[in-house]
């Protein structure tokens, strides 16, 4: 049999699993229900070594001997043999949450279970091996221990908070775990030393070894189970004067209705779209990491193919294979389980945009915004009119062909309208600045506030017909304008209101784009063809050529390896499986009835065309039913119960490890972008403020050549300094694109035009001395018509002379002095009239008994008694009268 030995990360608590060998086809798992100390793992892997050599005291290969070591399960899956187990060998730290870590999955091992001596052969389960290797489990696979990946940030710091003594009943009559540690050692007799833990379920959507833990979920304790999630995880560090602020970007691709570009289009009977990701950026102060005192905040987007039945036949060879409706779906079923699902999980507004093309010479995909149009009018005659959907219908390419409009100053303004509706989500409260000094757009927005700080109602769901290109620049906009209301309401920024060309943005731009290529590179087989700095049109020409290349990089994709790759992720996922007497997964003509059950067997239950939704979450609304405290929502609760000096619950030792020896290698493991570091300027007496805006070939990223260039960029830096304050972002990109349409001439443009501060050149009769560097024009802003003349300049010359002499004496005069002869040289008075100001403490300045007086009379005023007159106001007011009147 295998043993498999678990720890925390401590390594103080070990639980062992006994996995029986002898089975040829079933999987028997033994779940130890004691805990170990290291000691007794010791002693017992001791025993097992000792008992099962053939002789006492034999060495070798006889005994217990370790096959592998691993960081986790990913799960166990059968084909036709018997059983094989799937373990995380490798893993890489891709980004810090709060002090939980997430992980990228670098190499996986899969060990067969079944001895050889029981093991029944099959010819074909080598291919099947083959295929279910296909889906490399190395690429944008992520994990965490501590930290329910499949949930929004939102969803998991509102469990947190969830009323204890509700979920203490539910527990108590449930006992569902009677073999806990702590409860065989009686520490709930032991008065006040327990501390409540909740863990959720994690959403099974987004979880993608949901299958393959099948087999063991209600057999081992839950330690052992480790959920998975693909997509994209980036985190990066955005430096405030030097205060650490992690940008991180998380994205989960949906397990449902999972495949290829070309092969998974539309939606299937139970309301899952192809290519759905959920994408959520969470902003946090890193200097604080606990969730109860630090200060997190989160923004959660959407993209999905148009949730209808509709494919495109690719058999034809074309580039664009034509769109076709497959089934006709009169009363939006489909599009009805679809919202369905979004309200549950995100609450109103649901908001669409969408960027597919709405003027076409031939109608290609129009007929999708058709559809989608009439099947959103539909579902929304049923629905509350403060809870309708929102369909925002935008040809995004029409308007990038176009000279006169500009795309990002346009999606700017969507993003503005969509954020203002859902709002976003922070952890604390209004900070006091933002109510000393209130902005009109932060008054207007919306979600839902708490006690506790805001929460995000409702979404935005953005698609294009692949969801990539179009979908990847309108949620970068959109995120930018979320990311700006979040560090406001962190306290970052003095207005909710970010610029390109800053710091922050670009740093923001280059997660997005690897979030893009990605996604990308997952569905469509190529990175992206059209990328931010494309729809602002000051891409370098060398960019159409990459273009080409990623084009024909995914048709070629679609064209030839698609297929593979679909009948991968329908064997790694559970959709097909192999079974003795039956068709093989390669001899099947299309896997259509797998993802749409309903065509192997009629439901039941009939849903409703007009009350589409699921029942109690239209109570609930704007708040998502999943976050609602409600009995059907703590059923998928657990509580457990730990000693108050436990580990497990202390995240500072579970972080920091004071007990060990840290290795550098451990300790800094996570090389993350910095902005200081990548994109700052390196020159010294810039503004080294990540929000300001900065020349496009100024960033830390651009390698300086010879002398020459390198005085250029100084000049250009101390120009950007000096000049006045740059324009809006909506003038500054309007500039960058009103003359420039898709003619390939107009694009190949340079990126001067986008640059907000101009470097001008100064006239020919500008004289310039040799020892100065720069032109008068650069650093005031005007140009001198002449020299001075030479009287003036003498002047100037015993100006400078007098400055430099005052108060010099020779150094041993110097020395000699009292310290009352140079009180009387240097003589500093306090302007201030406090007598002792400093951090800690500040004395009130002595006010005279006039000023007392006037005070009073102020007040008094205030309250509308008026002092009387004197005769000095007398005299006051008639001096007044006269020279003012007479």
């Amino acid at each position: 049999r295998y043993f498999l030995v678990g720890s925390n990360p401590a390594e103080t608590k070990y639980r062992v699993l006994k996995i029986d060998r002898t089975e040829p086809k079933d999987l028997v798992i033994i779940d130890d229900k004691h805990v170990y100390t290291q000691q007794e793992v010791r002693e017992l892997l001791g025993r097992l070594d000792l008992g099962n050599r053939t002789k006492i005291g034999q060495k070798g290969s006889s005994g217990l001997s370790r096959a592998v070591s691993a960081f986790g399960i990913v799960g166990f899956v059968r084909f036709l043999e018997g059983y094989y187990i799937v373990l995380i060998t490798k893993r890489r730290k891709m980004a810090d949450i709060g002090g939980h870590a997430i992980y990228k999955i670098e190499d996986t091992n899969m060990i067969y279970i079944p001895n050889d001596s029981v093991r029944v052969t099959h010819p074909d389960e080598a291919r099947y091996l083959r295929i279910f290797q296909n889906v490399d489990l190395s690429s944008n696979f992520y994990f965490s221990y501590s930290y329910d990946l499949s949930h929004s940030l939102q969803y998991n710091l509102t469990v947190l908070r969830m009323p204890l003594e509700t979920l203490k009943t539910e527990t108590t009559q449930t006992r569902q775990e009677s073999f806990d540690i702590f409860e065989d050692e009686g520490l709930s007799t032991q008065g006040g030393s327990g501390v409540f833990g909740i863990c959720s379920k994690p959403y099974e959507k987004y979880v993608w070894n949901g299958k393959l833990l099948e087999a063991v979920k209600n057999i081992v304790h839950r330690d052992w189970l480790l959920y998975i999630i693909h997509g994209f995880c980036g985190q990066s560090k955005l430096l405030i004067y030097g205060r650490p602020i992690y940008v991180t970007l998380i994205a989960r691709r949906s397990s449902k209705f999972a495949g290829t570009r070309f092969l998974k289009r539309g939606a299937n009977c139970e309301g899952d779209v192809a290519n759905e990701v959920e994408t959520e950026q969470i902003l946090y102060d890193a200097s604080v990491m606990s969730f109860s005192a630090g200060s997190y905040s989160s923004y959660v987007q959407v993209r999905g193919s148009v949730p209808l039945y509709w494919s495109q036949d690719i058999s034809t060879m074309m580039p664009k294979p034509p769109i076709t409706l497959d089934q006709a779906d009169p009363f939006a079923h489909v599009a009805a389980l679809h919202f369905d699902q979004m309200f549950q999980r995100f609450g109103s507004p649901i908001i669409i945009l969408n960027l597919v093309k709405e003027r076409e010479k031939r109608k290609h995909e129009r007929i999708l915004s058709e559809e989608l149009v009439a099947a959103v009018t539909y579902l929304n005659q049923f629905l509350p009119p403060e809870h309708a959907i929102i369909y925002i219908p935008w040809d995004m390419a029409k308007y990038t062909k176009s000279k006169l409009c500009n795309v990002l100053d346009r999606l700017n303004v969507i993003a503005e309208s969509v954020v203002k509706k859902t709002g976003f989500f922070v952890n604390r409260p209004d900070s006091y600045c933002s109510i000393l000094r209130p902005d009109e757009k932060w008054n207007e927005l919306g979600g839902y506030v708490v006690s506790t700080g805001r929460l995000q109602t409702g979404v935005l769901r953005t698609n294009c017909v692949d969801c990539l290109d179009r979908t990847n620049t309108a949620q970068f906009m959109v995120g930018k304008c979320a990311l700006a209301y979040q560090l406001y309401s962190l306290g970052l920024i003095d207005k909710p209101n970010l610029q390109f060309d800053t710091d922050a943005v670009r740093l923001f731009e280059e997660l997005y784009e690897d979030h893009g290529d990605t996604l990308s590179l997952q569905y469509g087989g190529s990175q992206l063809v059209h990328r931010v700095k494309t729809y602002r049109k000051i891409a370098p020409w060398t960019q159409h050529s990459k273009d080409i290349m990623q084009t024909l990089s995914r048709y070629y994709s679609n064209a030839f390896s698609d297929a593979d790759r679909q009948d991968s992720i329908n064997l790694f996922l559970g959709v097909f499986k192999p079974t003795e007497g039956k068709p093989h997964l390669w001899e099947l003509p299309t896997d259509f009835y797998l993802h749409h059950k309903n065509t192997l067997s009629l439901s039941q239950t009939r849903r409703s065309y007009t009350y589409w939704w699921t029942t109690g979450v239209l109570k609930h609304l704007p708040l998502p039913f999943d976050e609602v405290t409600c009995a059907e929502n703590r059923r998928k609760l657990t509580v457990k119960k730990f000693h108050k000096y436990e580990e497990e619950i202390d995240i500072h030792n579970e972080f920091f490890r004071p007990y060990e020896l840290s290795s550098f290698d451990e300790t800094f493991c996570l090389a993350m972008t910095n902005s200081t570091r990548d994109f700052m300027p390196k020159n010294v007496g810039i503004d080294p403020s990540p929000f300001t805006v900065r020349k496009p070939d100024e960033t830390g990223k651009s390698v300086l050549g010879n002398k020459s260039n390198r005085e250029e960029t100084v000049l250009q830096r101390k120009t950007a300094a000096s000049a006045p304050p740059p324009p809006s972002e909506e003038a500054v990109s309007s500039s960058s694109e009103d003359d420039s349409g898709t003619d390939k001439e107009d694009e190949g443009v340079v990126s001067q035009r986008s640059t907000p501060v101009k470097v001008t050149d100064t006239g020919d009769n500008t004289k310039i001395t040799e020892n100065v560097v720069q032109s008068t024009k650069d650093v005031y802003g005007v140009n001198l018509s002449d020299v001075p003349s030479e009287d003036d300049l003498a002047i100037y010359a015993r100006f400078v002379q007098l400055g430099q002499s005052q108060h010099k004496q020779d150094k041993s005069s110097q020395q000699s002095c009292s310290k009352h002869q140079l009180d009387r040289v240097i003589n500093l008075i306090p302007i201030s009239s406090f007598s002792q100001d400093n951090i800690y403490e500040v004395q009130p300045p002595r006010a005279d008994r006039k000023s007392i007086e006037i005070f009073h009379a102020h007040i008094q005023a205030g309250k509308g008694t008026m002092q009387p007159l004197g005769k000095d106001d007398f005299l006051m007011y008639r001096e007044y009268i006269r020279n003012r009147y007479l």
